[in-house]
């Protein structure tokens, strides 16, 4: 992920986060130069490409398969009433263009699976994994563990949510915690979009932490809080040494 060189409009646009300490130019030049993964992109991946396409990310790689339906439209931020119908990630693609015309975008309308995942992940520099089905995650996870590439990952349900992120040699890996499918895990579940938006919010910029170096992120370590009573609380993960995944010198130094 060699950095980009700002030029004058980048300049202009991102002038606030430049005042970021420890941020600065040289942060946004790796944003520019830099490729993510976001699968999907509904109620909450959705939020955190908007928010990557905000900070400037040179490029978004966009997974997200099925048309747009009236029970999306509470939560899912890049989606519009005149899309209903209509595939979701050509609206979430559109969406993010005329935020940042200077975005590029490539959009697949596919879920991450084992047959997909290997194309989906060549070529960027981090995923945020936002599948509501454990076996897209899993699937991911594998793919960026083989191709030692950080992945955000984050969940929410009803009013809870969790963050983390898996740099494969240093930290968990998302087997090491699930190795296998919840049997009693459905697609469907209850949420505000609220919730995650807030989720999305944090995710995005573990991924910004990540690609700029900026900051400490979550590695080794959940953040996890319900809004329900607004509880937050973090709390340290540990690799499997068993894990199918991620364990043996071959797989994590």
């Amino acid at each position: 992920m060699p950095p980009s060189p700002l030029d004058e409009r980048d300049h202009a646009t991102y002038e606030w986060q430049l005042w970021v300490d420890g941020f600065g130019a040289e942060g946004q030049a790796k944003l520019k130069g830099a490729t993510v993964l976001v699968t999907r992109v509904g109620g909450l991946g959705g939020v955190v490409a908007y928010e990557l396409a905000a900070a400037g990310v040179g490029r978004l790689v966009l997974a997200h398969a099925g048309n747009l339906a009236p029970s999306d439209l509470n939560r899912q931020l890049l989606m519009t009433h005149d899309w209903l119908g209509k595939p979701r990630v050509e609206c979430a693609e559109r969406r993010l263009r005329e935020l940042n015309p200077r975005l590029e975008v490539d959009a697949h309308a596919v879920n991450a699976d084992a047959s997909n995942v290997a194309e989906l992940v060549d070529g960027v520099d981090l995923v945020v994994d936002c599948a509501p089905m454990f076996e897209e995650r899993l699937a991911l996870n594998a793919e960026i563990v083989r191709r030692r590439l950080p992945m955000v990952e984050c969940a929410m349900y009803e009013l809870a949510a969790q963050v983390t992120t898996i740099v494969p040699g240093r930290t968990p890996c998302l087997a090491c915690r699930v190795p296998t499918p919840p049997p009693d895990w459905k697609r469907q579940f209850p949420v505000f979009g609220a919730v995650s938006g807030s989720v999305g919010c944090i995710a995005a910029m573990e991924a910004i932490k990540v690609l700029a170096g900026l900051g400490e992120p979550l590695l080794g370590r959940v953040l996890a809080y319900d809004l329900r009573d607004v509880r937050f609380s973090t709390f340290e993960i540990e690799r499997d040494p068993a894990c199918p995944v991620c364990a043996g010198p071959t797989r994590c130094a």
